[in-house]
């Protein structure tokens, strides 16, 4: 028998010896020449393409392990990428509510300065169209009106442009200090226009407001803001006195289908201006030879014909007056 030294971790110790096993001679050479076969056939057993195989797959797992790791700095790369637009992401996000916050605010005071301004524009619009009511303090602005003139028609084409449909079928808002001061921009043209210097004005240098005016008569749908139609139309009549002023007036091609459409307007006070700037165009001679065959209309005689039946004295009876006029036109021979 032998005594063999073995790891205490792989062998079953011995009762009496903690660090020996005894093994008999005979076993040991046994084991020996086992090993010794082994060694000898293994190579045999193992052949090259396995080895080979082996390699590769030790080679691939290599290849593996790098490809993982790469994957996984891209993938830190990716999570750092993502964490960076998502702090961005939440930056702009709360930048848009400051901002959103800040336009909500500008909005408000926006509103309130236009409100300001409108009720200061209201109540001094209202102050001259007091005060242009006297003829001798228009006579004392003829030197200054040029720039509110252009004022005006800016301010009067940008109320008219900003009505959306819907606040167009509605019922003007009377005591609202827009309306209140639009009004006031019409009162004080038609008075300025009622002043012989001021019509003289109107007709030689105010070209751009008669033409303003006539296009927001043309833009108003029938019905709507008819207050500010019968200052409107009442300035033009007013211009209409001037000769100057009227064929300048009578000059523009939309003029007589602009009356047309008025006269079908609905409200009582708008046809009746209507009718006297058409009874003003009938006044002279060369505007009624430039408009004779739109006064010989039968659409527009039909039309006034059926005013004359109107329940509004004053209405009825300037339709037939008109009436009458266009009548006596047709007496006249036309010149070819």
């Amino acid at each position: 028998e032998t005594l063999i030294r073995f790891d205490e971790n792989n062998c079953k110790h011995l009762e009496n010896d903690d660090s020996f096993v005894r093994v008999r001679k005979r076993d040991l050479e046994k084991l020996t020449t086992e090993v010794m076969q082994l060694r000898e056939f293994l190579p045999r057993v193992l052949n090259g393409e396995l080895i080979q195989m082996l390699q590769k797959a030790r080679t691939m797992k290599e290849h593996l392990v790098q490809e993982q790791e790469q994957l996984r700095q891209e993938c830190l790369h990716l999570q750092s990428r993502l964490d960076a637009v998502q702090t961005e992401c939440q930056r702009e996000r709360e930048d848009k509510l400051l901002l959103r916050e800040q336009l909500w605010q500008s909005g408000t005071e926006l509103q309130q300065q236009a409100d300001f301004c409108s009720g200061l524009g209201s109540a001094a619009c209202s102050l001259l169209w007091s005060c242009s009511a006297r003829e001798d303090t228009v006579t004392l602005w003829l030197g200054k009106l040029q720039s509110f003139l252009t004022v005006a028609a800016q301010t009067l084409e940008s109320f008219v442009s900003s009505l959306d449909e819907e606040m167009k079928t509605q019922t003007e808002d009377h005591n609202s200090h827009e309306h209140q001061f639009v009004l006031a921009l019409a009162g004080t043209i038609t008075n300025i226009a009622a002043v012989a210097c001021g019509r003289d004005l109107l007709s030689s240098s105010a070209h751009v407001l008669l033409d303003t005016l006539m296009k927001l008569l043309e833009l108003m749908k029938p019905g709507v803001f008819p207050k500010l139609k019968v200052l409107m139309l009442m300035a033009l009549y007013n211009v209409s006195i001037n000769v100057k002023g009227l064929k300048y007036i009578s000059g523009n091609q939309g003029l007589m289908p602009l009356i047309w459409t008025l006269l079908d307007d609905g409200h009582w006070e708008v046809c009746l201006h209507s009718l006297r700037l058409l009874q003003s165009v009938m006044l002279e001679d060369d505007v009624l030879l430039m408009l004779s065959s739109s006064l010989l209309d039968p659409d527009l005689h039909a039309r006034v014909i059926w005013l004359t039946s109107s329940a509004q004295p004053s209405l009825r009876l300037a339709a037939q007056q008109t009436m009458d006029d266009l009548k006596a036109l047709q007496q006249v021979p036309q010149s070819t």
